[in-house]
């Protein structure tokens, strides 16, 4: 989760530029990121894959006023309202992006190619038709933020108790890099959103490398069954938090119209 997801911040720029917060080229240069290009395919109207630019401004022309972020899972289909073709997609790409104010979702579809450290990433956003429909299991940015601090505080003395968080080489490099991005100032979401917002993507982030750093650690003093699986219980429900605090906070906009112009 230190990276952000390209869901998050398609919804994020997005709903900056619907805000009137961004230009069009910013929202794309912002979208794309790291990445080599991306386009978008299945608008209606075009016959074929478009610019970000462009896409964005159909959208908006086509009614859009928002939009949120679905991080899906195997058992836990957070964000999604169908219909099941889109859900499926989405569940396999594990995010989508959904549009408000319009039946349309987006799905990116990743390529990438070169070799380690010089890769040539390319991105296409498949539009489907999706159900207007309450998304599954998101919760407000206040229920994202209490549950995420109470389950952080439950898994982190667990893992202590089991000495697989926070120790070894890995574990410490993963914390640095942390901390260097975190003092180079880095933007978290986009433009416009509340502090709450940003408070709960920044917490919900420091989780997930909280989870990753305990996962890639090995077993550390967990060396008996009973530990290792104790340890699987303590991270999958904080995981699970994580994700939801994420799109809590990328979907502020959407779900309480917080964005300030």
């Amino acid at each position: 989760m230190l990276v952000e997801p390209r869901s998050g911040l398609l919804a994020a720029w997005g709903n900056a530029l619907l805000a009137g917060l961004v230009s069009p080229d910013e929202a794309a240069l912002a979208i794309v990121g790291e990445d080599a290009v991306h386009r978008v395919d299945g608008l209606p109207g075009e016959a074929g894959p478009v610019g970000l630019t462009l896409a964005l401004g159909r959208l908006r022309g086509l009614g859009a006023t928002g939009f949120r972020v679905a991080l899906p899972v195997p058992g836990h289909p957070l964000g999604l309202s169908g219909p099941p073709d889109f859900n499926a997609r989405a569940l396999e790409a594990e995010e989508a992006v959904v549009a408000y104010g319009v039946p349309y979702g987006l799905v990116p579809e990743v390529t990438e190619a070169g070799p380690a450290g010089d890769l040539h990433v390319e991105v296409v956003w498949r539009v489907l038709p999706v159900r207007e429909a309450p998304p599954a299991d998101v919760p407000s940015l206040g229920e994202a933020e209490r549950e995420l601090a109470e389950a952080l505080r439950d898994a982190t003395a667990v893992l202590s108790r089991l000495d697989v968080a926070g120790s070894g080489p890995v574990a410490e490099a993963a914390m640095d890099a942390y901390r260097a991005r975190a003092e180079r100032g880095r933007d978290v979401l986009a433009p416009g959103y509340p502090p709450r917002a940003v408070r709960v993507l920044e917490m919900a982030q420091r989780v997930g490398l909280l989870v990753s750093v305990a996962y890639e650690n090995g077993h550390g003093g967990a060396v008996s069954a009973s530990e290792i699986a104790a340890r699987g219980e303590a991270l999958r429900p904080v995981e699970r938090l994580a994700r939801r605090a994420q799109v809590a906070a990328y979907n502020a906009y959407v779900e309480g119209g917080e964005v300030r112009r």
